[in-house]
């Protein structure tokens, strides 16, 4: 963070989405802090100065843009306003109407595509998204996240030939506060 605007940004996110009180985390733990992400992404403003930070840690040769529903889906949609790609959902499973598939949104087959998050922590849910990309055609070789949360997630996802680019750390974040 060398500048005052990163700074500043990492300052906004973390006043958006660090929360005190009593809350159960996904491996069953309670914890006095929460890092919600979707407090940052409901801001129309914030949501698009990330999304243009971001755009610097696509490579060149991308040619679609996807993330996992829900969380991954504001950030995913305004990347692919900004950079005039094109966008994919991936679901966490099919449903059982409609066209019935599990990714949604542009062609991924033959594609390079780049998973996105808002923030990652291990990086054990993303890799679930990229192996339901890469079973259906696609190139995933890189996933990119605003926040990294620093619990290994680099690590991991190289373990599986993931290249990973964050915006952020949560200590840059907590720097920044």
């Amino acid at each position: 963070m060398n500048d005052s605007g990163t700074r500043d940004l990492a300052a906004r996110i973390y006043q958006h989405a660090h929360l005190t009180g009593d809350f159960v985390l996904s491996t069953g733990e309670r914890s006095t802090e929460y890092f919600d992400c979707y407090t940052w992404q409901g801001d129309p403003a914030l949501l698009r100065e990330v999304a243009e930070r971001m755009t610097a840690l696509l490579p060149a040769d991308t040619e679609v843009i996807t993330g996992p529903d829900l969380g991954g889906v504001p950030l995913t949609v305004l990347l692919a306003q900004i950079t005039g790609l094109p966008a994919a959902f991936v679901r966490k499973q099919a449903r059982d109407y409609g066209t019935c598939k599990i990714i949604e949104g542009a062609e991924v087959a033959g594609r390079r595509v780049v998973a996105v998050e808002p923030a990652i922590k291990t990086g054990r849910f993303i890799m679930g998204t990229c192996t339901e990309l890469r079973g259906a055609g696609a190139e995933v070789n890189r996933v990119v996240c605003a926040v990294d949360r620093e619990h290994g997630a680099p690590e991991r996802l190289a373990a599986k030939g993931l290249d990973f680019g964050a915006l952020f750390t949560m200590g840059d974040l907590a720097r920044a506060r």
